[in-house]
Formats: C-alpha cells, structure tokens, sequence
C-alpha cells in the first residue's frame, strides 16, 4: 500500500517547476526515504554532470564555535551546523543571505542562487564576506544526484519544486520550515502541510 500512496501524488497533475541552483525541492508527502522525510532541500548546482544541493532544515548538535569559530559573528542563530546532505559529511558549505542593496554578481567571495542568496566561498577570509552578507548558515556534506536521477525523482512524484526564500535559509529553530514551504504553494499542497514524517504518528 504505501508505495502505491507513494508513487500517486494528488499534486502530480501541477504544473512542475525545473531544478535550477536556488530553487527548492519539498519532500513529497510520505517520501519512503528517512533522509528525506520532511525535507526542503535548497539546489546549489545544477548541470549535466550532477545536482547539487543542501538539505536546509536538519540542525545537528555541533557549534559552529566549536567547528568554525571564526564564521560564528555571521551565522544565523541558532548557531549551529546544519546536517547539508549524507554525501562529503567533513565537507562545509556556505550558504548567505546578503545584506540590502549587495549586487551579487559583483562580490567575487558569492555566487549568485537567487535574489539574496549566494553560495559563500569558505576559502575567504570572513572579514572579506561580511560587508556582503546578512546572515549565513553553514551545512555538513551535500545531497547530490547523478545525472537524469534527479529528473526521474521528480517525475515519480518525490519532489515538487518551489523558489527559494532568503528567510528559508536562516529559518528559527522552532520552524516547521516544511510545513511552512507546503503552506505558500498552490493548492491542493498547503492541505499536506502538517503530514507527519511517519504514518505511524498520525
């Protein structure tokens, strides 16, 4: 039964959004992958080679004081590293909200995602990215999708995508940043905003 629910999304008929860097994907309603359950994974990169991407709502228990002390003045409370996908888990991506009026295009530490937001290059000192940036997060590891794979995820109906918010990156620690997601896209989506991760919970 689950995987008959599984593959027959009630939102598969809607116009589907493409996967581009800053665009979101939303965990469909009753996604089988306990990785991905209630997930909104925000793209970084998107080519013929591969996707790239962070998952955006998966806090982990390490400070960023304690890892990357010296990020810790411009990362969003709460100050912790965030779980970005189970591929390259000692690898840290940046991801920055950037202040009001900052031409991305003309920030050589940014790389531009969407309207304020911008990959960080890590690799720069945080004094060189601070006039730039608002507020960041920082995420272990990525997800990543081999070629056509993520394309095939979508079609089977795992995935609706949705554009990205800067407020979605630095969401509070009390967010339901899923549910919230779910809620501002067209019906019938906001009716699946509080499905639980496990069936076994409602």
């Amino acid at each position: 039964m689950p995987e008959f629910f599984y593959a027959d999304r009630l939102f598969n008929g809607l116009e589907r959004g493409e996967p581009a860097p800053g665009m979101l994907l939303l965990a469909a309603p009753g996604m089988l992958s306990p990785e991905f359950a209630r997930r909104v994974v925000l793209i970084v990169d998107h080519g013929l080679d591969s996707t790239l991407g962070v998952i955006l709502n998966s806090r982990s228990e390490i400070a960023v004081h304690n890892a990357m002390p010296e990020w810790v003045d411009l990362v969003a409370a709460p100050q912790a590293m965030y779980r970005g996908g189970p591929v390259g888990a000692t690898s840290v991506v940046g991801i920055g909200v950037t202040s009001s009026g900052v031409l991305i295009d003309d920030q050589p530490v940014l790389t531009r995602l969407a309207n304020r937001l911008a990959q960080v290059d890590l690799r720069a000192e945080p004094q060189e990215v601070a006039p730039a940036v608002d507020s960041m997060r920082l995420f272990l590891g990525y997800a990543e999708w081999a070629p056509g794979q993520l394309e095939e995820e979508i079609e089977r109906g795992d995935w609706f995508i949705a554009p990205a918010l800067p407020s979605d990156v630095v969401a509070p620690a009390a967010a339901d940043l899923w549910g919230d997601v779910m809620r501002r896209q067209a019906m019938p989506l906001p009716l699946y905003a509080t499905f639980p991760a496990n069936l076994d919970d409602n």
